[in-house]
C-alpha cells in the first residue's frame, strides 16, 4: 500500500487528488471538534460512555464528533441509511427498479437525489432525537440556553445536526469525483480512526486491570506474555480480514461461438466472479443496532441493569458479555447475510443474461439448472461470509468479556471497515495509475 501511494505520488494528475482527498479529510476533522453551541460537550461524553447501547455503535462509526456533540456529530449515518433505504425500496417498489435499470445515466441521477433528500430527513430526526436525549437525561443540565427560550435552542441544536450531516454528504460525493476512492468509505474510515486512540488507551486500562497482580511485569506494567498474545491476536484478524476480502469464487462460463454476417463471436471462456463477502459490514451494523435495541430503549427510560426486577434482569440478559446477547448476536449476523446477499445477487437474472449473450455453465443447461447452480453455489458461500462476520463480530466481545472492556464490542466493526477502505482505496489508485500505463507500477 505504501508503495501504491509512493508511485501514485509521481504523478501530477493523481497527486491533486490525493491532495484534494487529503484536504478534504482535514476539512472533516475540524468540523468534527466544532462543537453546537447550547450543549456541554465535556458532560454529553461523559453520559454517552456509560449508556452504552445504539450509542456505542454511533461513537464508533462517527468517531469523537459524536460524543462531542459536534457539527459533524451525525457523520455520515444518515447517508449510508439512506442509502439502505432507497436500495431496499428499489426492490420493492417497481417504478424504483424501472428507473435503475432502464433509466440510464439520467435515472442515477434521479435516485441519487432521492437519496439525498432521504438523507436531509433522515438527519432531521436523528437531529431532533438526539437533542431529546441530551434535553432529557442528567435533568436537563447538559444542556444550557443562555437564556434563550428552550424551543429556539433546540432548532439551532436540530438544525447544525442536519446542516452537518448534509455537508458531509456533499464532503463525500466532492471526495468521490475529484478525488481518491469511494468519498463516503474515506469519511467513515477517518472517524473511525479518529478514535483509536482513545480505544487502544482503553484496552490497555482494561486489560492492566484486569491482570493487576499478576506477576512478571514486563513493559507498560503488564506481563510479560500479555503483550505478544494481544498483538498476535490483533495481527492474526487484520490478516483473515484481507484474505477474505480479497477472496472469491469463481464460477467457469463458456460462450458458444456464433456468425454475424461475415464474423464469429464468441467461443471465449470467461468466469462469473462471487465474492465471499459480497454483503461488506452491513449484516454487522444491522445486527448491533437489533441487539442493543433493549438497551438503547432502557437508557431513554431511565433503566439499568443493576436495578433489582425484572427490568434490570431483562437487560443483564441482553447485557454485551452475557452468552444470550452472543447468541442472538450471531444469529442475527447470520440471517442478514442471507437477506443481504439475496437482495444484491439474483442468480435467475444472472442465469437468463447468460442465456441471451450465448453464455453456459459446463455441464449445467441454460435457464433454470443454470440459477439453480448459481443459487446452490451462493448459498454456500454467503454461508461462509457470515460465519467469518460473526468470528470476527464476536472475537472482541470475548475478548473484552475476558479483560473487563466493553467498548470491544464494536472493535470487529471498525476493523472491517478500515481495512476494507483500505483495500478499495488501494485498488481505486492501482486502478487509476493502470489508465495512465505508469512504467513503474506495470514492472
Amino acid at each position: 500500500m505504501i508503495e501504491t501511494i509512493r508511485n501514485a505520488w509521481k504523478i501530477p494528475e493523481l497527486r491533486k487528488k490525493i491532495l484534494f482527498t487529503v484536504f478534504a479529510l482535514l476539512i472533516f476533522r475540524l468540523g468534527s471538534v466544532v462543537p453546537v453551541p447550547f450543549i456541554d460537550s465535556n458532560m454529553l461524553g461523559a453520559t454517552l460512555n456509560n449508556m452504552g447501547g445504539i450509542f456505542t455503535l454511533l461513537g464508533a462509526m462517527n468517531g469523537t464528533a459524536f460524543s462531542m456533540a459536534a457539527v459533524f456529530a451525525l457523520g455520515v449515518q444518515p447517508y449510508i441509511n439512506s442509502s439502505i433505504i432507497i436500495q431496499l425500496l428499489t426492490v420493492a417498489i417497481p417504478a424504483l427498479e424501472r428507473l435503475q435499470k432502464e433509466g440510464g445515466e439520467e435515472g442515477r441521477k434521479k435516485i441519487a437525489a432521492i437519496t439525498r433528500y432521504v438523507t436531509v430527513a433522515i438527519g432531521l430526526l436523528q437531529g431532533f432525537g438526539y437533542y431529546t436525549l441530551i434535553r432529557t437525561q442528567g435533568g436537563g443540565t447538559m444542556l444550557d440556553t443562555a437564556g434563550l427560550p428552550g424551543w429556539w435552542a433546540g432548532i439551532v441544536i436540530v438544525l447544525c445536526f442536519t446542516a452537518g450531516s448534509a455537508f458531509v454528504m456533499w464532503l463525500g460525493e466532492q471526495i468521490t469525483e475529484f478525488g481518491i476512492g469511494n468519498g463516503i468509505s474515506i469519511i467513515l474510515f477517518a472517524g473511525i480512526l479518529s478514535r483509536g486512540p482513545s480505544m487502544i488507551r482503553t484496552m490497555y486500562q482494561g486489560v492492566r486491570n484486569n491482570l493487576d497482580g499478576v506477576t512478571g511485569e514486563g513493559i507498560f506494567n503488564l506481563p510479560v506474555w500479555a503483550i505478544p498474545l494481544i498483538l498476535i491476536g490483533m495481527l492474526a484478524i487484520v490478516v483473515l480480514i484481507v484474505f477474505i476480502q480479497n477472496a472469491e469464487r469463481r464460477i467457469p462460463v463458456q460462450y458458444a461461438k456464433r456468425v454475424v454476417g461475415r464474423k464469429m463471436y464468441g467461443g471465449q471462456s470467461s468466469h462469473i466472479p462471487l465474492k465471499v463477502n459480497m454483503t461488506g459490514v452491513m449484516p454487522i451494523i444491522f445486527a448491533q443496532a437489533i441487539a442493543s435495541l433493549p438497551a438503547t430503549i432502557a437508557a431513554f427510560a431511565g433503566v439499568s441493569k443493576n436495578d433489582p426486577g425484572f427490568w434490570g434482569g431483562f437487560l443483564r440478559v441482553f447485557d454485551t458479555t452475557s452468552i444470550f446477547y452472543i447468541v442472538v448476536y450471531f444469529l442475527l449476523i447470520v440471517g442478514f447475510s442471507f437477506f443481504y446477499s439475496t437482495m444484491q445477487f439474483n442468480p435467475v437474472e444472472v442465469a437468463n443474461n447468460l442465456k441471451k449473450n450465448g453464455g453456459f455453465i459446463p455441464g449445467f443447461r441454460p435457464g433454470k439448472p443454470t440459477a439453480d447452480f448459481i443459487h446452490k453455489v451462493l448459498n454456500k458461500i454467503t454461508m461462509f461470509g457470515a460465519l467469518y462476520l460473526a468470528i470476527i463480530a464476536i472475537a472482541p466481545i470475548v475478548t473484552g468479556a475476558v479483560i473487563g472492556v466493553s467498548s470491544l464490542a464494536i472493535g470487529g466493526t471498525s476493523i472491517i471497515i478500515v481495512v476494507g477502505v483500505a483495500l478499495e482505496t488501494t485498488k481505486a489508485l492501482e486502478a487509476q495509475m493502470l489508465m495512465r500505463h505508469y512504467k513503474g507500477f506495470l514492472e
